[in-house]
């Protein structure tokens, strides 16, 4: 069975970092696109970036320069480095695959196999 866990959310002040993990089981995630993607409250579902099985890595413009994916294939887990956050990156966090990486603006109807989310929230 394919699954995907996110882990690492929490708490942060503005201006500070957090780092997400996405554990993969039942797959690999040397073969699949892994997509970051958040859901503000009452707003939709909005892409973060993607980071292809070959290692390749694409962001949406309002975070670029300041969140990093990356992944390591010998733990199957694929991370989301947030520094320089703010209150406007607050909302849950959720990894997905997929067989290519998902085009910005990334479509987040697309998708394979999703998880179950993480929450972060960036107050002042």
């Amino acid at each position: 069975q394919q699954q995907l866990v996110e882990s690492g959310g929490g708490l942060v002040q503005p201006g500070g970092s957090l780092r997400l993990s996405c554990k993969l089981s039942g797959f690999f995630v040397d073969h699949y696109a892994i997509g970051w993607f958040r859901q503000a409250p009452g707003k939709e579902r909005e892409g973060v970036g993607c980071i292809s099985s070959g290692g390749s890595t694409d962001y949406e413009e309002y975070v670029k320069g300041r969140f990093t994916i990356s992944k390591d294939n010998a733990k199957n887990t694929a991370y989301l480095q947030m520094n320089s956050l703010k209150p406007e990156d607050t909302g849950v966090y959720y990894c997905a695959a997929a067989e290519l990486c998902w085009e910005v603006p990334m479509n987040s109807a697309l998708g394979d196999f999703w998880g179950q989310g993480t929450r972060v929230t960036v107050f002042s």
